[in-house]
């Protein structure tokens, strides 16, 4: 925020014939650049605030992760599934104090990763302060978080604590470099040299966060192979239902919550006008209608699910509508803030169909993924990120990324296809990143036998054969 300027040599003239006009005018300007001051703080202190309650929310996120994987796995691997969400955040916490934040956000760098700050050092800077850490540290433990429920109920504990080390030291790190970093090769805020002369419009991730986890898990559950049960003998698909709708609904009303941090959030600071100051529009509009798009997406996803489900298996099924409305929210997220609410309807409905889609490959691939984390962070990200390039605003598009005259706005909206040529591009990158880095780690804990349990193990439960005992007295509660 700009600090207003009081010069005591153009005020002197003023004065006229004023008694000791010089020392007046000295004061008069001190005291101006003082309040002018406060006002400069002030700004910076509603910043930080908002920034730091949108932290709040997004790692408020991890509670809604862990009700949603509890009530989604069988009972006897709940107190397994909640100790990773707890792990994913603890172990990423430190990993991204030490590599994760300096790799991608440590500038001045190069295109491909950072430098600076390895373990917080000369930090804060003009540039970042502390609550910007824990933002992007919040970001990265939701990706974690997406990956340990494609692999639930069959992998071992140690598996997680390397995964998650690695993914969020290492693998997220990198990829938010590229698309968020000032310096990264894709990113819209680069000074020179955009991608298409674009750059990538992924707002909060869905391409940086919600593909980099689903590929992730991806390829862990691939490689680990479906559990024991998920299919019979003639190859035909199981049901092999979660334990708690009532857990499922709260993670996902929970996640929802979030997502205000998530989304809004992004835009990290609120007390910006776009043109003249002193209108009634300015960035705490733009936060406002990111509100209302991501609403709107989830809301019209978890409808068309409804109904779509309805036809397709003749009943209402609570599951399938949470997540079919968390796909509406992975959808939007990459261009929440540069579309109209009409558009962000459309998004919803698409990525309700895609969820479903993906789903019936799942099952004909005889692949296992029991919170459908690999579709529906997968699938509906990659929709999200080819909606944005194609219904982004040109107005939202300056507002929210200002400073690059012509910049690409969405192909429907009559932007041409560059921008949609950098989010193909990003698609693809990140498949690939990720499949060399992930796909590799969880091939190798395969190979040393580091991954899967022992069939025994998964038939007795994680809870009886990991963690000392089972997360209910069932005994107790069949004597009531």
């Amino acid at each position: 925020m700009d600090s207003l300027a009081c010069s005591a040599n153009d005020l002197r003239p003023l004065l006229g014939t004023v008694a000791n006009a010089s020392a007046a005018a000295d004061y008069i300007c001190s005291r101006f650049d003082a309040v002018s001051n406060k006002f400069v703080d002030t700004g910076y202190a509603v910043d930080n605030t908002y920034l730091l309650f949108s932290t709040y929310l997004v790692f408020a996120m991890q509670l809604g992760f862990a009700m949603l994987c509890a009530g989604s796995v069988r009972a006897k691997n709940t107190m397994n599934i909640m100790l990773t969400n707890v792990l994913d955040a603890a172990t990423g916490g430190l990993f991204y104090y030490l590599f994760g934040f300096a790799l991608a956000f440590g500038a001045p760098s190069n295109g491909f990763i950072g430098q600076h700050y390895f373990g917080l050092s000369r930090f804060p800077t003009p540039s970042f302060d502390y609550g910007y850490f824990l933002f992007q540290w919040a970001f990265a433990i939701a990706a974690a978080g997406i990956t340990s429920g494609s692999i639930a109920e069959r992998t071992q504990f140690v598996a997680y604590l390397i995964y998650s080390s690695f993914l969020t030291g290492l693998v997220y790190p990198i990829v938010s470099h590229w698309f968020w970093s000032a310096d990264g090769w894709g990113s819209p805020t680069r000074s020179d040299n955009l991608l298409f002369g674009s750059g990538v419009i992924d707002f909060a991730g869905s391409g940086v966060v919600h593909l980099v986890g689903a590929i992730a898990g991806l390829w862990g559950a691939f490689i680990e192979g479906p559990r024991i049960g998920r299919f019979n003998h003639s190859g035909k698909a199981v049901a092999l239902r979660g334990h708690s709708g009532t857990l499922v609904v709260l993670g996902t009303f929970l996640l929802w919550f979030g997502w205000y941090g998530f989304n809004p959030g992004s835009f990290v600071n609120i007390l910006k006008a776009y043109g003249q100051s002193g209108s009634s529009y300015g960035q705490w509009s733009a936060v406002g209608r990111t509100a209302v798009t991501t609403s709107l997406a989830g809301c019209s996803a978890a409808l068309t699910t409804l109904f779509g489900k309805r036809l397709i298996a003749g009943h209402w099924n609570v599951t399938d509508v949470c997540n079919g409305l968390l796909g509406g929210f992975a959808a939007i997220t990459g261009g929440c803030s540069v579309v109209d609410p009409w558009a962000a309807v459309f998004c919803g409905f698409v990525s309700a169909w895609v969820l479903i889609g993906f789903n019936k490959l799942a099952e004909k691939f005889h692949y296992d993924d029991p919170l459908e984390a690999a579709q529906l962070h997968g699938g509906c990200g990659s929709w999200g990120i080819i909606f944005t390039a194609l219904f982004a605003k040109e107005k939202y598009v300056n507002e929210v990324y200002p400073g690059q005259a012509g910049r690409p706005y969405g192909l429907f909206m009559g932007g041409g296809a560059r921008l949609l040529a950098a989010h193909l591009v990003q698609i693809l990158v990140i498949v690939a990143w990720v499949t060399v880095t992930m796909g590799t780690l969880f091939f190798i804990l395969h190979k040393l036998n580091f991954l899967r349990i022992t069939p025994d193990e998964e038939m007795a439960g994680l809870d009886l054969t990991s963690h000392g005992g089972q997360a209910y007295d069932t005994m107790q509660a069949s004597s009531h």
